[in-house]
């Protein structure tokens, strides 16, 4: 799972299939983003910050999926910055 594609602003498994992956303004698949990040060739909250991301994660993680707050807010600190959307960012 390590080699997994994850989308590089949320971090969320896009997985082999197309559904996960957001869509180019030519409707082709983006690859790089998610459909929950990534729309029409754009992102879906554009002014987003990367602590506003790892906030709306981190939540997405303890309410969703069941992971404890510190670990997810971890996790989240600490992946987050590392990808594409965010290097810059940081």
């Amino acid at each position: 799972m390590e080699n997994e594609k994850c989308c590089e602003s949320c971090g969320m498994p896009m997985g082999e299939t197309d559904e996960m992956y957001g869509l180019e303004a030519n409707g082709s698949k983006s690859a790089d983003w998610c459909k929950f990040c990534y729309e029409n060739g754009a992102f879906t909250q554009p002014d987003l910050t990367l602590a506003e991301q790892i906030a709306q994660c981190t939540e997405l993680m303890v309410n969703e999926f069941g992971f404890e707050r510190a670990d997810a807010l971890l996790q989240c600190q600490e992946g987050l910055p590392t990808l594409k959307r965010w290097k810059t960012a940081a």
